[in-house]
C-alpha cells in the first residue's frame, strides 16, 4: 500500500486514532492491519501512544521530532477523563508553575496510574463517580479536549492539594477572583468533603474574599492541616478547625 494512500486513510482521522477507528474505515483483517500499522511506524508515519492507540505524524515532521500537545495525548489514556488539577490550574493562569506531570480524573479503573509518554508522565486520578462533574470543553490544535472548569479546578485542588503542588498554587488562583464566586460555592458542598469547605472558608475570611459558605458543625473536633503536604506547625484556627500550616500567607503571589 502507497504511504500517500495510508495517509489519505488515516487523515480523515484526526490527528491520533485508535485500532478500532481504522477498522470502521476498511476490512482489512486484524493481521494484516498490525503488519501495516506496524510498518507505517518504522518508516516514521505514524507513533504509537499506547497500545492500539496512536498518533498521525505530519509529512513533513522529522522522525522521532514531533509530538502532540500533552492534553490531547492525555485525552486518549482512559474513558471518561478530563483534564484537572495542576494542570488545570496552570492552563487558567492560576498558577505560574509549568507542571511536569499531566493530572487526569476519570472515574474507570486504569491498571496503570503513572504512564510515561514521550518523556511526560501522565498520572490518572480515578473519582467516585459523585465528584466527576464541573466539566467543560475547550480546544487545543482542532481537538476537542474536556477539562475542568475554574471553579471545578479550585475545588479540586482543596480537595487534593497534593495533586496541584500544594495549598500555595491553589492560593495564587483564589486570591485572584477570577471565577464565578456562587458556582465555587455550589461546587464546595457537593464535593462533599468537610476540608474543602474548612480550607476555602478559611482562605476566603483571611482574604477577605467575600465568599458565604455553610457553617460547619461546631461539634467538629479534629483539626486538618490548611495544607495536608506540609508538616502540622502552626497555629490554629478554631473557627475552621483548621492547623493554619503555611507561613506568610499575605505574601503568596
Amino acid at each position: 500500500m502507497r504511504k500517500v494512500t495510508l495517509v489519505e486513510r488515516l487523515s480523515d482521522l484526526g490527528e491520533t486514532f485508535t485500532i478500532d477507528d481504522i477498522k470502521k474505515k476498511s476490512n482489512m483483517s486484524d493481521s494484516v492491519l498490525w503488519v501495516i500499522l506496524h510498518r507505517m511506524e518504522s518508516y516514521g508515519w505514524i507513533e504509537r501512544i499506547e497500545k492500539g492507540k496512536y498518533m498521525r505524524i505530519p509529512v513533513e515532521a522529522e522522525k522521532g521530532k514531533y509530538t502532540l500537545d500533552s492534553f490531547i495525548i492525555g485525552s486518549m489514556l482512559v474513558e471518561p477523563y478530563c483534564i484537572s488539577y495542576w494542570s488545570a490550574l496552570h492552563h487558567y493562569g492560576f498558577t505560574e508553575q509549568i507542571p511536569l506531570t499531566v493530572f487526569i480524573q476519570t472515574t474507570a479503573r486504569k491498571k496503570k496510574q503513572n504512564i510515561e509518554i514521550f518523556g511526560i508522565i501522565y498520572k490518572i486520578i480515578r473519582l467516585m463517580p459523585a465528584k466527576f462533574f464541573g466539566l467543560r470543553k475547550e480546544w487545543f490544535n482542532n481537538e476537542p479536549i474536556m477539562i475542568t472548569d475554574k471553579e471545578k479546578t479550585i475545588i479540586d485542588c482543596l480537595d487534593k492539594p497534593q495533586y496541584c503542588g500544594g495549598m500555595i498554587e491553589v492560593i495564587k488562583g483564589i486570591k485572584l477572583s477570577e471565577y464565578d464566586k456562587y458556582k465555587l460555592v455550589e461546587y464546595a458542598t457537593n464535593i462533599n468533603n468537610t476540608g474543602v469547605i474548612r480550607r476555602l472558608g478559611f482562605l476566603s475570611d483571611y482574604y477577605g474574599l467575600d465568599i458565604e459558605l455553610p457553617h460547619i458543625n461546631k461539634n467538629i473536633r479534629n483539626y486538618l492541616r490548611l495544607d495536608p503536604t506540609m508538616p502540622s506547625e502552626g497555629p490554629k484556627s478554631s473557627k475552621w478547625r483548621l492547623v493554619v500550616n503555611i507561613k506568610d500567607l499575605e505574601n503568596i503571589e
